[in-house]
């Protein structure tokens, strides 16, 4: 009985400093049912609100340390599968042929009597399509051209030269740039602008479109 009542008196005097029933079931070798009994009356200090308030905090930034490790091991397992993936898959000139219809079909203009017009602002995705128009289609370099879209806080000069490097488009190719008005918005930053990358071919457009509108029609017709 004695112990008990140090261990009463004890529990007390953690709640008044702050500790949550958790600490003092672990400190004490109590339940937490007995802890939650012992101290339902005991009226907190403000330091001891303070102190649960951070306890708190702090439980919640574990506990998001935790899913963000859970998470970042997961892509880890699926980053891995699709480099095997990539690995074992032998690539034809027709499937990049199929990859560039699609993508066209997603991100290019319906527009196509007036040649390829390919508009995205993923330097990764503008360089992929060129990848897959350049080493799937017998195209003419010089009949290339880039127009880019961007904002008031842009400054030309350093987009054109950056999207050169991704496009691999001499700086000679590159037409006026459009400037967006300003509409007041934040800045948003490492935001490169929106490209337009054009291939004056009507006759292309309209294979890549048509080979596109085959692959849906096989695999995604209705009715």
């Amino acid at each position: 009985m004695i112990r008990l009542n140090k261990k009463y008196s004890k529990a007390i005097e953690l709640r008044k400093k702050g500790f949550s029933l958790t600490e003092i079931k672990q400190l004490l070798n109590i339940s937490k049912s007995t802890a939650s009994l012992w101290l339902r009356n005991v009226e907190l200090s403000s330091i001891a609100i303070e102190r649960l308030a951070n306890r708190g905090l702090l439980g919640r930034a574990r506990s998001k340390e935790t899913r963000r490790k859970r998470r970042e091991a997961f892509e880890n397992i699926l980053e891995k599968k699709a480099s095997r993936l990539l690995k074992g898959v032998i690539i034809k000139k027709e499937h990049l042929q199929v990859f560039c219809a699609l993508l066209f079909w997603c991100e290019g203009t319906k527009d196509i009597h007036s040649g390829i017009h390919f508009v995205n602002s993923d330097p990764r995705l503008i360089k992929t399509f060129l990848s897959f128009l350049r080493s799937s289609f017998n195209i003419r370099e010089e009949k290339l051209r880039v127009c880019l879209h961007l904002h008031e806080y842009h400054s030309p000069k350093k987009q054109i030269l950056f999207w050169s490097r991704v496009t691999d488009i001499p700086l000679s190719q590159f037409i006026k740039p459009y400037r967006k008005p300003h509409t007041a918005k934040r800045t948003r930053k490492d935001y490169p602008g929106c490209v337009n990358v054009s291939y004056y071919d009507s006759s292309l457009a309209k294979e890549l479109f048509i080979l596109a509108r085959g692959i849906l029609n096989k695999y995604g017709g209705v009715g």
